[in-house]
């Protein structure tokens, strides 16, 4: 029988797996990897800014890397830097700043590394809640705009000629992406909800012939990596957040390995 903080665990890690898988296959359509992780950084900012104005932690990481992603994209169409330069330093700085800012703060006692890395052991039924209800808000609002999302990233242009607006998909996809990275920063951690977001979609991406198959296959592995970390944690006694995301890369690991022996039996 497990224990019922593991249950609960289990139960919010597969939640947020599902809601990751689809979002991820946008960052891979789109080669966002970078920018999912500037904003994922600027979350511990968000968490600085929380605790020195006493607000809700969620809402200040949600805040912190929505107007990160509003920054990034005013500086780009100002084209002063190129893109990468542009993340590197907001990605940084961030994170950077944001441990500056908790470390000034001594009147406040901080668990760095349960933010930097994830603590899934400790989510609460009301966590789970959260990650159920804001997953089921987020996958409904991707569902509705799946089509003019798709067709922006496939042709920009192509996109505006048929009515659609790819400027207003592109801000929804921002704010949905905020609010994924302020509810998975408890389970994986600041430093990990990347890989959370690319790991899967990637590995999905071999074996999906359609972009919705794509899409649910991500869902799926992300679940399997969430079950096999949190079990491999629990037996070899490793941190948790860690151990999904290298449970995650094994899976995929594995599906490099099955695409090469389809390759060798076609030769």
């Amino acid at each position: 029988m497990l224990d019922d903080f593991f249950t609960r665990a289990l139960i919010a890690g597969i939640g947020l797996a599902v809601t990751t898988g689809p979002l991820g296959c946008f960052i891979i359509w789109r080669r966002m990897a970078y920018f999912g992780d500037t904003m994922s950084h600027s979350a511990l900012l968000g968490v600085a800014l929380a605790l020195f104005f006493n607000i809700n932690m969620i809402v200040g990481v949600f805040v912190v890397a929505l107007s990160i992603s509003a920054i990034l994209l005013l500086l780009q169409r100002k084209q002063s830097l190129s893109s990468d330069s542009l993340l590197g330093i907001l990605s940084h700085s961030t994170l950077a700043l944001g441990m500056v800012m908790v470390a000034f703060m001594t009147w406040v006692r901080v668990d760095l590394m349960s933010f930097l890395f994830g603590d899934i052991l400790s989510v609460s039924r009301m966590d789970i809640l959260l990650i159920y209800g804001g997953g089921a808000v987020v996958l409904a609002i991707l569902a509705f705009l799946w089509r003019p999302l798709l067709a922006s990233t496939i042709n920009e242009d192509l996109a505006r000629a048929e009515g659609m607006n790819p400027d207003l998909s592109q801000a929804v996809f921002m704010i949905l992406l905020a609010v994924v990275i302020a509810i998975a920063m408890k389970i994986v951690g600041i430093l990990l909800i990347t890989a959370m977001l690319i790991i899967p979609a990637a590995t999905a991406r071999r074996f999906a012939t359609t972009p919705e198959k794509m899409a649910v296959i991500a869902s799926l592995v992300g679940s399997l990596a969430v079950t096999g970390g949190l079990f491999g944690s629990l037996h070899y006694d490793t941190p948790s957040g860690p151990s999904i995301v290298v449970a995650a890369f094994g899976i995929f690991m594995l599906s490099l390995l099955s695409l090469n022996k389809r390759m060798l039996k076609r030769i």
